[in-house]
């Protein structure tokens, strides 16, 4: 009778052993073909968004295309919100396993973003005159057209979230692709008719308005919304926000910073450099958000580290890439991409590369510890931004010298980030000798 227990406990076992790895290598795969989709959609959007900024840089030159960058970076630092809404609607979108459920989660959050937009879009058109004084933007109405695209752009991180959450990937992908085209058209057309930066910065409210309608939602968001059974808590939206304020800023505000301290000349050339920069930051994003929903309803901790492993060897083999790349090739590179107006900028561009893959990298492992529980990275992250701010204003006699601060803050911050994952998973990582 014992030994017929043994073998039914050893079948058992092994049964559950098969279900774990066949859970895994399900995982993986669907880590694997989101992240291949994202990352074919991403490199579309990077694509064209490099048509606008060449187009942008060639018909407007070095110091109105500053102004143009200045805009994208306030639509940027504005993302936060929309951002952190994406997340926490992604992540309990994933979480709950009805229709109804999910629909009910999708719902309560884009209502509340409506609020939070005209908020913020409102709080922009108010503070529009000192915003573009300090900026050296010639005309505060160019903030005031911005701030249409602001009201609308909130509201559309619920819904790349659901599509997120949903593991809808092409759907998420072709969301991005739509807007990155229609900026690129519109602000074509319109800098081609003579509006000059206004119609590049209406372009860009425009494509944010068009993205909130195309395409439509997954057919399961069609169905009767029901009372989720793992609500989004206002915990999830606080580490969200905290989140995504700080990687914004960690994003942008050199940009903010390099126009406000120095020249239109020299904060165009810098600009250049960042919007190549970011290529790496915007593919590594794309493994991240395949990662993420998969990550937030797997259930088991080896499955979880299944699921980190193969986002991080691909973020590493993309920044490996990039980084020869910007090394060898930074004339070529820059001169291709925005011409020979902006050459002179092309020694920064391995600098930036490098500081990119830092923080990459850091990111990957603050979403993973996101998509499982309250994480603190978030707000360790957030302290960077502001250390960040601090160093730059005070070492910005040069453009080297603002990337070499960031180099050295983003090596610190992903040494502090890994210290959690390595914690937590060391007996996983380094098998341990049994006696």
């Amino acid at each position: 009778m014992s030994q017929s227990v043994v073998t039914y406990v050893g079948e058992a076992n092994s049964l559950r052993a098969v279900a774990e790895q066949l859970v895994n290598k399900q995982s993986r795969a669907r880590v694997l073909n989101g992240s291949i989709i994202l990352l074919v959609s991403t490199s579309l959007v990077a694509a064209v968004n490099f048509g606008f900024n060449v187009a942008m840089a060639r018909m407007l030159g070095p110091a109105r295309f500053g102004h143009v960058a200045a805009a994208v970076t306030i639509i940027m630092l504005a993302s936060s919100i929309t951002l952190a809404f994406q997340l926490v609607c992604a992540k309990f979108v994933a979480r709950n396993d009805s229709p109804g459920e999910k629909v009910g989660i999708y719902r309560s959050l884009r209502g509340r973003a409506w609020i939070v937009s005209l908020a913020v879009g409102t709080g922009l058109i108010i503070l529009r005159k000192p915003v573009a004084a300090s900026l050296h933007m010639p005309d505060p109405r160019l903030l005031a057209i911005l701030a249409i695209g602001v009201c609308a752009y909130v509201p559309l991180g619920v819904r790349r979230g659901g599509m997120q959450g949903s593991c809808s990937f092409v759907r998420l992908g072709s969301n991005y692709v739509f807007e990155a085209v229609v900026k690129l058209a519109l602000a074509i057309t319109l800098v081609a008719l003579g509006y000059g930066v206004m119609g590049a910065i209406g372009a860009i409210a425009g494509s944010i308005l068009a993205a909130s309608l195309f395409p439509r939602m997954p057919g399961q968001f069609r169905a009767k919304p029901e009372a989720a059974m793992q609500p989004a808590s206002f915990r999830e939206g606080m580490q969200a926000s905290v989140f995504f304020v700080g990687q914004v800023i960690i994003n942008n505000i050199d940009i903010l910073l390099v126009k406000h301290f120095f020249a239109p000349e020299q904060a165009g050339l810098y600009a250049a450099v960042a919007l190549v920069g970011r290529v790496l930051y915007f593919a590594g994003w794309s493994v991240v958000s395949a990662m993420f929903p998969i990550s937030a309803a797997a259930k088991q901790r080896e499955e979880n580290l299944h699921v980190i492993l193969l986002p991080l060897l691909l973020v590493i083999s993309l920044a490996v890439i990039f980084i020869m790349a910007a090394t060898f090739f930074p004339a070529l590179i820059i001169d291709t991409i925005f011409g020979r107006g902006f050459s002179s900028s092309g020694s920064l561009l391995t600098l930036y590369a490098a500081a990119t893959a830092l923080y990459t990298l850091s990111v990957v492992l603050m979403a993973y510890e996101m998509s499982r529980r309250i994480a603190n990275t978030g707000w360790l992250q957030l302290i960077f931004s502001g250390i960040l701010v601090l160093g730059i204003g005070v070492f910005h006699q040069t453009l080297q010298e603002v990337i070499v601060v960031q180099i050295v803050l983003m090596a610190a911050m992903l040494v502090l980030v890994s210290l959690p994952f390595l914690r937590r998973y060391r007996h996983t990582l380094i098998p341990q000798e049994t006696a």
